[in-house]
């Protein structure tokens, strides 16, 4: 391991957090820096800048608004004009490059990274939907990368980004704090909130959904009532930590579906104190309290979603985030492996480690699969003619971690996802040989 790696892992193991999903927090990194009882006073405490970050418009209902307080040590607007730069892999919503497919497709993992690649750098579009320039829709990335981001930070000026790693743990130094994230947990950097990734391994890969759309959150529970899936308390959020930092630093910003660059003279990571409830935050998926059938059949996999972006239309998400984590099959005289199934809704799966029961091969972690709306699918062959003849005792699935990004729109795949060399060829040969098995 690296020196820059083994520094950033003892960063991360030593993280303190603030808990609960949609909180209004409040962290001060020295005392005194958060000022009392007003916003903007003539003079903030410490000498520091008071600056507000705004993730949605002032006016809107009060459970939905995300603004934070920032008290930094220059203001965000001392900085010099942007310029374009090459977006490398990353590309944005509207997606036109490609017709969108009705075809089932299926990806191994990405390529490992050219050396000194970064996170940034290492970033590639699957595709998306939507329009990133009207805040509707979403996009889909992988990243692979060997190298930390030095002297350099990035924000999404599009959306959020809900980042799943699947191989090396992150280390994310954002405006308000730092988070560290593995294999089996998610983070989520806020609209606009500058941050830097540094690995905390030799290299990292994963995935990314990049929400043009609300915010996520938790989803309503229904009939369910006040307890499972994801519990607001186990998400945890960044205490105030900053950067004294005067030397150039790149400043990359992602604003209508390009990327833009500044330098800097010093870190914008520079905030001693906030408060708000636009804030990052890091959830572990092995908490997820998994509920399903105790009887026969099994509910929808919508009893999976950790998190969820409504749209104008009430149970329509614009994204769905869901987990596949370890649970019990339980059901009587089921069939126990999802469905077969045509959905108006698009699916897109990636796999974090282990095996998805629903195909016993080829989908492999960091790969993932594509079934836009009204394709036709389900279990492989050898996974239906398997659970079909299986003996219905009580049976755990223990050793896999997928999870699905859902989307009310069709997913259209960029051109260099549709003519990928990882892109399988003759994925639909899993579900051939089902065989007839009609009796009048």
């Amino acid at each position: 391991m690296s020196e820059q790696a083994e520094q950033a892992r003892k960063t991360a193991e030593a993280l303190e957090y603030l808990t609960g999903f949609g909180n209004e927090h409040g962290s001060e990194a020295v005392p005194g820096a958060l000022p009392a009882g007003r916003n903007s006073p003539q003079r903030s405490p410490l000498g520091l800048y008071a600056e507000q970050l705004s993730g949605s418009a002032f006016t809107e209902p009060r459970r939905h608004n995300r603004r934070s307080w920032l008290y930094r040590i220059r203001p965000s607007a001392a900085h010099p004009p942007f310029t374009r730069t090459d977006n490398g892999a990353l590309r944005s919503a509207p997606f036109t490059e490609a017709p969108a497919d009705p075809n089932r497709l299926r990806w191994n993992p990405l390529p490992d990274a050219a050396p000194g690649t970064d996170f940034l750098a290492g970033l590639w579009t699957l595709g998306g939907n939507g329009d990133a320039t009207q805040r509707s829709g979403m996009a889909i990335h992988l990243y692979s990368a060997n190298a930390s981001m030095t002297d350099r930070v990035f924000s999404d000026s599009d959306g959020e980004l809900l980042i799943v790693p699947e191989r090396g743990g992150l280390l994310l130094r954002t405006e308000l704090g730092l988070l560290s994230a593995g294999p089996g947990e998610v983070a989520l950097i806020p609209r606009g909130v500058r941050f830097r990734v540094e690995l905390l391994d030799e290299d990292a890969r994963g995935y990314v959904c990049e929400n043009y759309g609300r915010p996520f959150e938790l989803p309503d529970l229904g009939p369910i009532g006040a307890n499972g899936l994801a519990a607001a308390r186990d998400f945890r959020a960044p205490v105030a930590a900053y950067e004294d930092v005067e030397r150039p630093t790149e400043v990359v910003n992602k604003f209508c579906g390009n990327l833009w660059t500044a330098t800097y003279d010093h870190s914008p990571l520079d905030v001693v104190a906030w408060y708000g409830t636009h804030t990052p935050y890091v959830y572990d998926l092995r908490r997820f309290n998994v509920l399903g059938s105790i009887s026969y059949d099994h509910p929808d996999p919508s009893i999976f979603t950790v998190l969820t972006s409504p749209s104008d239309t009430p149970g329509l998400a614009g994204v769905d985030f869901v987990v596949f984590a370890p649970r019990w099959l339980v059901g009587e005289d089921t069939f126990r492996p999802p469905y077969f199934h045509r959905n108006v809704m698009s699916e897109y799966m990636g796999l974090i480690e282990g095996a998805y029961d629903a195909k016993a091969e080829g989908f492999v972690p960091g790969g993932g699969s594509l079934h836009n709306m009204m394709s036709a699918h389900g279990p492989d062959r050898e996974t239906f003619d398997k659970a079909s003849a299986a003996e219905l005792k009580p049976q755990k699935i223990e050793d896999g971690l997928a999870f699905m990004f859902e989307t009310r729109w069709p997913i259209t795949a960029t051109a260099q996802a549709a003519g990928a060399d990882h892109l399988q060829r003759g994925y639909d040969d899993v579900w051939q040989g089902l065989q007839r098995h009609f009796r009048a």
